[in-house]
C-alpha cells in the first residue's frame, strides 16, 4: 500500500512538473534580439509587459497538446484589459441562448434594449445589418471585428454581471472579473443595472428579459491599481492626483488566453468542461474573430478608419501599409486604452502548418498622466507588439514536429 502510494505521488509530480510553465524561454529568446527587445527588457515593469506563449502539439489523431511559457508573469500585478474582455461576452452570449432552449430563439432573433435606470439607452434598429436589424449575432460581429464598445455592452446587458462573473468562475479564470460596460464611464450603481430587453422571431415575441440588478462585489487583492502623477477627468480638467484603476475590469493574461485555449480547441478539454457552443457559434467566432475589416460588407467599415491590420497587434503591429500574408490568419481579441496595449492571439499559418498561442500585454504613458489620450504607442508598444509575433513565428516556422496539424477546420469562408 506504502508503494503504491509513493508510486501515486511520484505520478503526481511529474505531471506537475510537465505542466509547469517555463519562465525563461521568453526571455532569452528576446534577450538574443537586443536590437529588437533591449529598451523593454530593461523595463519590464514600467512597461507592464507581461507574456504567454504556448506551443501547440498533435498527437496522430490531431488531438492537442499544450506546453508554455510565460515572461514577467503576474496575476496579482494590475494591467487594464480594456476590450479584451469582449471575447469572454461574446462566448458567454451565446452560451445564454444555448443555455435558454427557447423555440423561435437564436443569436439572430431581432433584440431590442429597452432603458429603466438612469444613464441606459435603447436600441430599436442597427442600420449597420443587413436587415437594419439588430442582433446578438450581428452585436458580435461588429466586437470582434473592430472591438465596437456599443456592441459590447450590449452582450454584456444581456448577460448580466453575475452571469458573466459566474462564468468566469465556472471556467476556472478565478483571477479576473468583469463588472463595467465601457468607453460610457460606467461604475458604481449603474454597473450593476443592466437594460430590459426583448427577443422576436419575426413579429413574434420569443423572449422577455426583465432588467437585473447585481448586489454582489468581486474583491481581488491586486497591486499596481494607484498608478501615475495625473489624469484627465470627465470634463478634460487635469487633477494632479494619481489615477485609481480600483473597481474596473480584470482579466489577466493567464485567464486570456486559458479562454483562447477553450475555444480554439475545445477538444482538448473533458466535454463537461467545454463552452456550451454549437457548431454554427465556432464557425460565426472563427470566422469574425480572423476576418479582416476589409473583407466584411454587414458592417461596411471605411478601410480608412478601420484598414486590414486595424485588429492585428502581434505580428503586424496594426501598421496600416503592412503587407497581408495571405497563408496566415490570425483569430484574436485586442485591446487598448490608458497606453495599455494588449493582445489575446492564436496564429495560423496554413501553408507552413505552423500554429500556436501567444498573449501579451504592454504600456507607455512617458508624462504619468492618464486618460490624457497622450501615449507611446506607435512608438514603443505597437513596434514591441510586431517584433514579439514576428520572433515567436519565426521560431515556430523551425520547430521540429513529428505530426503536423491538420488546420481544416480554421479554414473559413470570408465571402459571406
Amino acid at each position: 500500500m506504502r508503494k503504491l502510494s509513493f508510486c501515486l505521488f511520484t505520478l503526481i509530480n511529474i505531471q506537475a512538473m510537465a505542466q509547469k510553465t517555463d519562465t525563461t524561454f521568453l526571455k532569452k529568446l528576446m534577450e538574443s534580439k537586443p536590437e529588437l527587445f533591449s529598451g523593454i527588457l530593461n523595463h519590464p515593469n514600467k512597461n507592464e509587459v507581461q507574456i504567454m506563449y504556448t506551443q501547440v502539439t498533435r498527437d496522430k489523431n490531431n488531438k492537442p497538446s499544450f506546453k508554455s511559457f510565460s515572461y514577467n508573469l503576474n496575476a496579482k500585478r494590475y494591467f487594464y484589459p480594456a476590450s479584451t474582455v469582449k471575447l469572454a461576452g461574446v462566448i458567454f452570449a451565446l452560451e445564454k441562448v444555448n443555455e435558454l432552449k427557447l423555440k423561435g430563439f437564436t443569436a439572430n432573433s431581432t433584440m431590442i434594449t429597452d432603458s429603466s435606470f438612469i444613464g441606459q439607452t435603447k436600441v430599436l434598429k442597427d442600420e449597420s445589418a443587413a436587415n437594419g436589424k439588430p442582433s446578438l449575432a450581428h452585436y458580435i460581429k461588429k466586437v470582434l471585428l473592430t472591438s465596437d464598445n456599443d456592441a459590447f455592452n450590449r452582450l454584456f446587458e444581456f448577460i448580466g454581471r453575475a452571469e458573466i462573473n459566474a462564468k468566469l468562475k465556472k471556467h476556472g479564470m478565478t483571477e479576473s472579473r468583469i463588472l463595467n460596460r465601457l468607453a460610457i464611464g460606467d461604475g458604481g450603481e449603474s454597473a450593476r443595472h443592466t437594460n430590459p430587453i426583448d427577443f422576436y422571431d419575426g413579429d413574434k415575441l420569443v423572449y422577455h428579459q426583465a432588467e437585473q440588478y447585481d448586489a454582489k462585489d468581486y474583491p481581488l487583492e491586486l497591486t499596481n491599481l494607484i498608478v501615475g502623477k495625473g489624469y484627465m477627468d470627465s470634463n478634460d480638467k487635469l487633477i494632479n492626483e494619481p489615477y485609481s484603476f480600483a473597481n474596473k475590469n480584470v482579466f489577466t493574461i493567464a485567464d486570456q488566453q486559458s479562454l483562447m485555449k477553450r475555444l480554439i480547441m475545445p477538444e482538448a478539454y473533458p466535454i463537461k468542461e467545454r463552452f456550451n457552443l454549437t457548431a454554427d457559434d465556432y464557425k460565426l467566432i472563427y470566422t469574425y474573430m480572423s476576418k479582416l475589416p476589409t473583407e466584411s460588407d454587414f458592417p461596411k467599415y471605411d478601410p480608412k478608419e478601420f484598414w486590414p491590420t486595424y485588429a492585428k497587434m502581434l505580428y503586424y503591429g496594426r501598421e496600416k501599409e503592412a503587407v497581408i500574408d495571405p497563408n496566415i490568419r490570425i483569430f484574436n481579441k485586442y485591446g487598448d486604452s490608458y497606453g495599455f496595449i494588449i493582445d489575446n492571439s492564436y496564429f495560423v499559418d496554413f501553408k507552413n502548418k505552423v500554429e500556436y498561442f501567444l498573449t501579451a500585454v504592454v504600456q507607455s504613458n512617458e508624462d504619468g498622466i492618464y486618460n490624457d489620450n497622450k501615449y507611446e504607442y506607435e512608438t514603443i508598444c505597437y513596434p514591441f507588439m510586431k517584433n514579439l509575433g514576428r520572433t515567436i513565428y519565426e521560431f515556430e516556422l523551425n520547430r521540429n514536429k513529428k505530426q503536423l496539424p491538420d488546420l481544416s477546420k480554421l479554414k473559413m469562408d470570408y465571402e459571406k
